[in-house]
């Protein structure tokens, strides 16, 4: 493929079931599916209540942004920082938006590792992880976009049909040992583990970091319409919710039959092992990988579009350009994912969590680029810089024990839109992006 606008944005014309299936399979990513399915382990049927987390987040994003992005249909999400506020402000919010996926996609390679680990448990970790970033590479990395979004369609059916009949073995699999807690002990036990206000504030932060995610953005930019834009955001929300869903049951199934594992976060790969038929299991570890491949070039994709159009030279007509640097791109940004993913990656979950602080304190600045004329270049930069504050204050004050995630969205969120507010009316106007 030579044409970088194909490479990229599949030439802007991904149309309705197409569109659904790689939004499903960018946000369901082995590395949300393997913290959900710890929690499941570890909280119980109570922990149910978690996809409801990606449910109110994706329809929020249908209802505030689908739309407008696919309007605005730029070559990166932080374009339309530069077009609204400046090129200094687009420059600073790619350069936020970058480290953030940077931490995901590291998370995501980590998550990649504990799912394989069972099968090769004598394979170094650093091994292991280049080992199957070598297989992504020769999957798609040469197709871009397009070769991403096929092979999400095909996985998603697959999908479908997997994760129903993986809590089907689950619920006919044997009990091992006698089970001395009730059904409603088990929920108020998992209460306690997942507080619903620690639920609560997920839903918000995934709320308005959602609206900003790069890689969700470029597939919105790649629909045919903003209809189809709108559409498919909702059908994905829907089939996001159900596909956690049945995974989280399936392991909150293996907890409650009396089935162990070595730590909640090895809890979906020992249901595979231990409780799925033979031949299954080889399906089952084919579609994890592919899951993770498609989110891992899926959200590389995106960071080198944020690359070229906001660092690099564009040019008017992106047809006509080669694909190269878009491949180099990617290549680089993989390398510094997997380095990350082997040094700095503990807690796949809380690590993930911890990486929407940056895109968190965007949230002021889209919306407001979008919904209010007024907003200004200096009260974004005010509550950007607030919103890092926050959210950085209160992880180091209340730490992961403390639920800073609390303090971050039902104090921080406010904070940053209320000091984005004083700061633009308090500031020269600038002119609102026509994305209606």
């Amino acid at each position: 493929m030579r044409s970088e606008s194909a490479y990229l944005f599949a030439e802007r014309k991904t149309k309705w079931a197409a569109l659904t299936a790689t939004l499903v399979m960018t946000e369901f990513n082995s590395a949300t599916l393997i913290s959900f399915s710890s929690l499941g382990y570890i909280a119980g049927f109570w922990a149910l209540v978690l996809p409801f987390i990606f449910l109110f987040g994706l329809i929020f994003y249908a209802l505030t942004v689908a739309e407008k992005w696919k309007a605005f249909d730029g070559l990166s999400v932080a374009g339309f920082f530069s077009k609204r506020y400046g090129k200094n402000m687009g420059t600073y919010a790619s350069i936020l938006l970058l480290l953030a996926m940077l931490g995901f996609s590291a998370a995501y390679i980590k998550s990649l590792i504990l799912l394989f680990h069972p099968i090769f448990p004598s394979i170094e970790p650093w091994i292991l992880s280049t080992g199957l970033l070598a297989i992504v590479f020769v999957m798609s990395l040469r197709g871009g976009l397009i070769a991403i979004i096929r092979t999400d369609v095909l996985s998603l059916i697959l999908m479908l049909v997997f994760f129903p009949l993986m809590a089907f073995f689950m619920w006919k699999a044997p009990i091992l040992s006698e089970i001395s807690s009730t059904v409603s002990l088990s929920l108020a036990q998992g209460q306690k583990i997942l507080p619903l206000r620690f639920i609560f504030s997920l839903t918000i932060l995934t709320m308005f970091t959602y609206i900003l995610a790069p890689w969700y953005g470029q597939k919105i930019f790649a629909a045919k319409s903003p209809k189809v834009a709108y559409w498919a955001v909702i059908t994905a929300a829907i089939l996001v919710f159900f596909l956690y869903g049945a995974a989280i049951f399936a392991t909150a199934l293996f907890r409650s039959k009396g089935f162990e594992s070595p730590s909640p976060e090895q809890a979906l790969p020992c249901l595979i092992n231990h409780c799925l038929p033979l031949g299954f299991k080889g399906i089952a570890y084919a579609l994890l990988f592919a899951t993770s491949a498609t989110t891992l070039t899926g959200v590389w994709s995106a960071m080198s579009a944020m690359w070229i159009g906001d660092f690099l030279k564009p040019h008017l007509d992106s047809t006509l350009i080669s694909c190269r640097r878009s491949i180099l791109a990617t290549t680089v940004f993989a390398a510094i994912s997997l380095l990350l993913a082997n040094t700095l990656i503990d807690s796949v979950f809380n690590k993930l969590i911890l990486a929407n602080i940056p895109v968190a304190a965007l949230s002021f600045g889209l919306l407001a680029g979008f919904y209010w004329k007024k907003a200004s270049w200096q009260g974004v930069y005010l509550s950007i810089m607030m919103g890092c504050l926050c959210g950085a204050g209160a992880y180091c004050i209340f730490g992961e024990e403390g639920g800073y995630t609390w303090y971050w969205a039902v104090y921080g969120i406010p904070l940053t839109f209320l000091v984005g507010i004083l700061g633009s009316l308090f500031s020269r106007e600038t002119v609102a992006v026509n994305a209606e």
